[in-house]
């Protein structure tokens, strides 16, 4: 064995650095607060049916694509049931106001001919956006799996660092294509003069390149990650909140589960939100200066969710995921609109199910909320926040399902039951500040205060999860392949994808 590693959080992060850890000959013990393991890939039942709480659809699982190769790599493509988004329309976008619908397709020559097709006087725009799009990646290596060096040691492009909304003003001057150019911000939070180009462009590839959906659950890809762990003599412990970091003469000495319990190890990796990390960490262990660098990043926005329950035969199956506009000029402005009573934008979709027929069990209802909505209950926990907490979250669940039915008249006839969450459940399951599903917030205008490195001044403690480098279902694996080769050795997992890679 290389020596061990302890890993606090069983979510996507700390499961991938696990897997890429053991498979390396590290004896990786994963020590997971939750009754279930795997982050935004966990999922629920309800009445026999599977909901997911996030990571819906996901980018990179093509035959070139990352999450693809790593996945070939850790040995787990087999056991992930995924079924391709159609590339005629990948996702669509609905203005209630002017009652228009735009069709976004897939691949990189359908997806900018597309486009055209919609404005046609913005051709060579287009053209030169989607261009753009693809060779901001490529200042990005690890994205490409490529050996990497940190962000910024590179002299990068004028556009790599200037904000999205920036980039898509550069080449097109359609209002209303500079706003349907910006439909993925719900993916990653995007917020006009502050996320980067780079995010925007990674982001914006990995679903021009094809997206893909779990078929019954993201839950599956956190089992498949589990097992590497296991089989490889780890261990993944559930239930079991790491409550102290035990720091001395700067190494952790042992980390403390809620029951007593302590674990010691060669080297420690937190998968949780830095700031959770910090609370249970010795006094003193972090300088005050990180800590308040830690403080006053801003997080990025929270999300309110609708789970239905459709009755058998009632609900057409959706193949892509749809995003519902009231008016234009609303793109950039979800996370302000996220401080409203009244959201006016949210995606859908109905998750597909092993042999998947003409109608759908599940429906989805997602759109961005700020935890000011439910600041008034932060200080209560879950099951126990009282009827005012279950009559809002009723109240705004049947808000966005009217929404909703307004394209789908007969939706209320369909639904057998209903389910929510809020950005209470986002803090309190998946333990981040105020609930932020993306993390910390990149910004352009700061990006080194944004963008935490995977080492610590701690000799022997590391970071990865979406805090760190990239969020998301592709991102996190990315930060995770940096986490590891931080204990195993510079471009040690780069290195033998590739090699595995060449020789596929």
């Amino acid at each position: 064995m290389n020596g061990s590693c302890i890993i606090i959080g069983g979510g996507i992060g700390g499961l991938f650095t696990g897997a890429f850890l053991s498979k390396n000959g590290v004896k990786v013990t994963v020590l997971e607060k939750n009754s279930i393991i795997g982050g935004g890939l966990q999922c629920f039942t309800r009445k026999g049916k599977t909901f997911e709480t996030g990571m819906h659809v996901a980018g990179g699982f093509g035959p070139n694509g990352s999450l693809n190769k790593i996945c070939r790599y850790l040995g787990i493509s087999h056991k992930l049931k995924l079924q391709e988004v159609p590339s005629e329309c990948s996702d669509e976008i609905y203005y209630r106001s002017s009652n228009e619908l735009f069709k976004i397709a897939s691949g990189r020559q359908q997806f900018t001919e597309r486009l055209i097709q919609y404005f046609p006087h913005e051709a060579k725009g287009i053209t030169a956006y989607v261009d753009e799009l693809f060779r901001l990646t490529e200042e990005v290596p690890l994205f490409s799996l490529h050996e990497d060096s940190p962000l910024l040691e590179n002299k990068h492009s004028d556009n790599f660092l200037i904000s999205a909304d920036s980039l898509i003003d550069k080449f097109v001057q359609d209002k209303k294509l500079r706003e349907i150019l910006a439909y993925l911000n719900p993916l990653y939070g995007g917020v006009k003069g502050h996320t980067p180009a780079y995010i925007h462009a990674i982001l914006n590839v990995l679903y021009i390149n094809g997206a893909t959906r779990f078929i019954g659950g993201g839950q599956q890809l956190a089992n498949a990650l589990c097992e590497i762990i296991t089989d490889n003599g780890g261990v993944v412990k559930s239930n079991s909140p790491v409550v102290k970091i035990e720091i001395e003469d700067k190494a952790v000495q042992y980390v403390q589960i809620e029951t007593g319990e302590k674990y010691i190890a060669d080297n420690y990796v937190s998968a949780i939100h830095p700031l959770a990390m910090v609370n249970i960490a010795s006094n003193g262990a972090f300088r005050k200066s990180f800590v308040h660098r830690l403080n006053v990043i801003p997080n990025s926005t929270s999300a309110f969710s609708v789970y239905i329950d459709l009755k058998p035969n009632s609900f057409e199956y959706i193949d892509h995921t749809c995003y519902y506009m009231e008016n234009f000029g609303l793109m950039w402005e979800q996370e302000r609109q996220a401080n409203q009573s009244i959201p006016n934008s949210f995606m859908y979709m109905t998750p597909p199910d092993e042999n998947q027929g003409q109608y759908a069990n599940r429906l989805l209802i997602h759109c961005l909320m700020s935890f000011e909505m439910v600041k008034k209950w932060e200080n209560t926990a879950s099951g126990k926040r009282g009827t005012s907490y279950e009559e809002w979250k009723f109240l705004m669940a049947n808000y966005l399902i009217d929404k909703l039915s307004t394209l789908y008249p007969h939706l209320r006839d369909c639904i057998s039951d209903v389910y929510s969450s809020s950005p209470l459940t986002i803090r309190d399951f998946y333990n981040t500040k105020n609930g932020a599903i993306f993390g910390f917030r990149k910004d352009c205008e700061n990006l080194l205060i944004s963008r935490l490195p995977v080492y610590t001044k701690i000799s022997n403690l590391f970071l990865t999860g979406q805090n760190v480098i990239l969020h998301g279902i592709c991102g996190v694996p990315l930060t995770a392949i940096n986490t590891s080769e931080a204990i195993l050795g510079k471009n040690a997992i780069i290195n033998a994808i590739q090699r595995q890679n060449e020789n596929c």
